[in-house]
């Protein structure tokens, strides 16, 4: 079937050994690539109620049918496995140069399972599989690390043109439930703790190394939709704005509508607000728009922090939910120190948004006498302090690394513990958003804002922010045509470019497939329906589809409330449309 190589890569770390499996075209053509063939493998091969940091617990990337060609916004993978933050299925995804090198090793998936006997590094190329011992990097940073394995496998002498690595830092050698895979020193599969599962099995690193290439159905097709969607672009506002001051710029947004959450979920205004922003980012620091390949948005923020204590620190970002994690919820109020903060998770390999809310959490326990452990909102170097100690699990560290449930049931502090299945929301609140409380709440990996981006129709006037009636509909549309991004896979900031008919033109150049909506919605239900499956096989029930009690309180400033019965509506007509019952199963499921 084209666009796809027909190749599985299975690898077992026990054994050092592993086996290349064809794919059927009947599998491909049900569940496309990318997230589609990452959650059947999972399903297939994740033994039931598997321990996520047990050697059984598969680590899967994928790349889709759209990678390292010609598509605008296809140079990503993903990543799936069972989360050891949430205990229910994880996805993650990231950018970069590393996709293309993932995706040249002509695989269309690569599944990972058992535990290496000490510290390893994979080199993964079209017809083999090197294990090598990594025990000197072991305890090294994820820069460090990132530079030492391409030095040692992708030198000049190396015979492959694409070359990559993904690489885990001291957190996921650690096993904080929250450590993230990087690669490209900046760019992470950040959420749900999959680096976590890489340290649970020993894997320091994965070399990616090819020169394979997929075969399209239609190579003039392609070519034409790309230049087509390039013209679009030069006028398009949405581009010119990410172009131009990158997510950050979501900080002003976000504080206007009243939906930027501050001090720890108590408000949804931010007094200084302008001390963080995008303007605040450029004015204060050197920036230059950078791009993952195959792209013209150009989001990414090349920074340089010019003065004061962290001058000369460069990094790419930070991205606006670095910021609303430690400048709204921590109430940090500098721009450079947030950069500092979101070096310093970078390097131990964690996710900002969960370490930003487990910071916040801890503030308010130690205000509330839950904790003798002296931290603040606004003190960067007590919040850096706890950082360290998240990533080492050393003293308070050792119970936040278990994450945020962990933690509210040990300091007896769950009805102020914000979070969905085990994962922290985003910065859109959902008392204001409603919306974005029903993706939260309905989320197969948990509070996560990426399966609908569901504040862009809020916040641009699509539909009310306040409507409960018609929502769930709407929200259907947007999850089912971005659960095709993630199968192909794209990026999510060209939801704006490829709208229903696009995507299909696309897909149908790329594979074959047809490219109606029906056609492409029964796509998108297979997969949806897959991950229910999983997560009710792994115990999720209804009760796991709700948004924490703190958010059915107004701000402390007055107003902003998602009540239960709202939720409750949105959510009967979400499982309604899904085709799941009442208690959200599907109708073929016992």
């Amino acid at each position: 079937m084209k666009g796809f190589y027909g190749r599985i890569l299975r690898i077992d770390l026990s054994t050092s050994s592993f086996t290349i499996d064809p794919i059927g075209d009947d599998i491909l053509r049900k569940y496309l690539g990318g997230k589609g063939l990452g959650s059947y493998l999972l399903y297939r091969y994740n033994p039931q109620g598997v321990d996520p940091l047990s050697p059984e617990n598969c680590l899967i990337f994928t790349t889709g049918p759209s990678c390292a060609g010609s598509v605008w916004g296809s140079s990503r993978y993903g990543v799936f496995t069972k989360s050891p933050q949430t205990g229910f299925y994880s996805e993650s995804y990231s950018g970069g140069k590393t996709p293309v090198a993932v995706d040249a090793t002509g695989y269309d998936a690569i599944v990972i399972h058992g535990k290496a006997d000490a510290p390893a590094v994979l080199v993964i190329s079209p017809e083999d599989v090197g294990f090598f011992p990594a025990d000197d990097l072991w305890g090294k940073d994820t820069f460090d690390t990132e530079d030492a394995v391409n030095a040692r496998f992708s030198g000049s002498d190396s015979v492959y043109k694409r070359t990559g690595a993904v690489v885990i830092g001291p957190a996921g050698e650690n096993l904080v439930r929250f450590a993230v895979i990087e690669n490209d020193y900046w760019r992470s599969a950040g959420r749900t703790g999959v680096g976590t599962v890489m340290g649970s099995k020993l894997l320091k690193a994965i070399v990616f190394q090819g020169d394979r290439k997929r075969a399209v159905h239609d190579a003039d097709r392609l070519k034409t939709i790309s230049k087509t969607m390039a013209m679009a672009a030069k006028d398009h506002p949405g581009v010119a704005a990410y172009k131009s001051k990158g997510t950050p710029m979501m900080v002003q947004i976000l504080n206007n509508a009243n939906a930027f959450p501050t001090k720890y979920w108590s408000e949804g205004k931010c007094g200084h607000w302008e001390k963080i922003g995008a303007d605040a980012l450029h004015g204060q620091c050197s920036v230059t728009p950078h791009a993952c390949l195959k792209c013209y948005m150009a989001c990414g923020r090349m920074t340089e922090v010019r003065d004061g204590r962290h001058a000369g620190l460069k990094l790419e970002g930070p991205e606006y939910e670095t910021i609303y994690a430690f400048g709204g919820l921590c109430m940090v109020d500098s721009i450079e120190e947030i950069i500092y903060l979101n070096d310093l998770c970078d390097r131990l390999g964690m996710d900002t948004i969960t370490t930003g809310n487990l910071c916040a959490f801890t503030i308010e326990a130690f205000r509330q006498g839950k904790v003798d452990y002296p931290v603040d909102y606004g003190q960067v170097d007590a919040i850096a302090a706890l950082i360290k100690k998240i990533a080492g699990r050393e003293g308070i560290g050792g119970i936040l690394a278990n994450g945020i449930v962990a933690a509210a049931e040990q300091w007896d502090m769950a009805d102020t513990a914000v979070h969905v299945k085990g994962l922290e929301p985003a910065g859109y609140d959902p008392r204001v958003l409603k919306g974005m409380g029903l993706s939260y709440a309905t989320s197969d990996r948990g509070a996560c804002h990426l399966r609908t981006t569901f504040y862009k129709p809020e916040l641009s006037g699509v539909i009310a922010p306040e409507a409960i009636e018609g929502k769930a509909e709407l929200v259907v549309d947007f999850e089912d045509r971005l659960i095709l991004f993630d199968a192909l896979i794209l990026c999510r900031f060209y939801r704006d470019l490829y709208a229903w008919q696009e995507l299909g033109q696309l897909i149908q150049a790329l594979t074959g497939i047809a490219g109606d909506k029906e056609t492409l919605r029964g796509i998108a239900v297979n997969i949806a329906d897959l991950v229910r499956k999983f997560n009710l096989r792994e115990g999720l029930t209804a009760d796991d589809d709700r948004l924490p009690r703190y958010l059915n309180k107004p701000f402390a400033s007055g107003g902003g409330v998602i009540t239960p019965g709202e939720l409750e509506t949105m959510r009967a007509d979400y499982y309604r449309l899904r085709g799941w019952d009442a208690d959200g199963r599907l109708n073929d499921d016992s």
